[in-house]
């Protein structure tokens, strides 16, 4: 199954249905996964999730109306789902910097986002191994910061390092927590360390069955390269669904195995 077919799908029906209830369980079905599974795979690979990119293509789209179709604000503000005017202002002027009654005086550097549309070919030869393996319950030890998909690419490396510093050890594992996986690109990245030391909070990681797949390195780019082309080239195929429990990056003699949680 190739991913960027089926996202191109779910694209289409997302864009076909701006002015009407859209169904996560219809875009879970589109990709064959569950609800919560789709949504971590489009945020993933489309760096906004599902609700965001819906909020922002519904306010390139009201722009449009506003200044061209000449629409009245309460009619758009319904047209587009918002409870009332004031919402819909209030999140107009998040994205452009003034209220909707203002729209026909913007003269320039008008904001927009456009409809996604990817390349279906993956060309790319890369070969990946995984294994399906069960974990039972076990204690980590760690500490974490707050961050975004924005800012995680240097957050997590950087605060890698701090505790590595403050710890006198390299963490054994490496976790991101999801704040709210279905509406949130706000999140939490955690240092763990398998034995107690000053100043870490006890986490429990759940028993749970797991794809395993190796990268040959603990550098933080190659990591993220290696996990999301697992997601683009492999994971639909595999027919299963992700559990709504934190993903593990375990880093030992120089590799990282990166732990997805399953259903199953």
């Amino acid at each position: 199954m190739n991913i960027y077919h089926e996202l191109n799908k779910v694209i289409d029906y997302i864009e076909d249905n701006l002015e009407e209830d859209i169904s996560y369980d219809h875009i879970a079905a589109i990709l064959g996964v569950n609800v919560y599974t789709a949504k971590k795979l489009f945020s993933l690979l489309c760096n906004n999730t599902i609700s965001e990119y819906i909020r922002k293509r519904r306010l390139s789209l009201s722009f449009y109306d506003l200044t061209v179709k000449n629409e009245k604000v309460i009619d758009v503000a319904i047209k587009y789902k918002y409870e009332n005017p004031i919402s819909f202002s209030r999140a107009f002027y998040n994205f452009y910097g003034v209220r909707p009654s203002q729209a026909k005086k913007l003269a320039e550097g008008i904001k927009t986002f456009p409809k996604i549309v990817f390349k279906e070919e993956l060309n790319d030869s890369e070969e990946l191994t995984y294994n399906i393996v069960s974990l039972d319950e076990f204690v980590l030890y760690g500490m974490g910061i707050k961050t975004t998909d924005d800012k995680i690419k240097d957050d997590a490396p950087n605060f890698f390092d701090e505790c590595k510093q403050k710890f006198k050890e390299y963490p054994d594992y490496g976790m991101v927590k999801y704040e709210d996986r279905y509406k949130s690109c706000n999140y939490e990245y955690w240092c763990l360390y398998k034995k107690k030391l000053l100043g870490l909070s006890k986490y429990i990681i759940p028993k749970s069955k797991c794809i395993v797949f190796i990268i040959n390195s603990q550098e933080a780019p190659e990591i993220r390269r290696i996990s999301q082309k697992f997601y683009k080239t492999m994971f639909l195929n595999l027919q299963y669904n992700i559990r709504p429990i934190p993903e593990l990056e375990y880093y030992h003699d120089d590799i990282t195995e990166f732990l997805i949680p399953i259903e199953g």
